[in-house]
């Protein structure tokens, strides 16, 4: 996979409440916090994810895509 063929829109869901939100993921970096716009929880990578895409988002990250691993691996 090529970076033009990764997917960049990832739908996070809130472990705590519930809500989705479509978020663009950073190309070249691992986003390790994101806070809800619902309930203001605010989420963190789970044990052995490096990013909150990666445990929360519908896709993972892009540096997951490409490399199969995470950006700070």
């Amino acid at each position: 996979m090529t970076p033009a063929n990764a997917i960049l829109e990832s739908r996070l869901t809130c472990p705590q409440c519930g809500h989705t939100t479509v978020e663009t993921m950073p190309t070249d970096s691992c986003q390790f916090f994101h806070e809800c716009v619902q309930c203001h929880t605010v989420l963190r990578p789970k044990a052995g994810d490096c990013c909150v895409f990666c445990s929360f988002g519908s896709v993972k990250c892009p540096p997951v895509q490409l490399q199969g691993r995470c950006c700070g691996s």
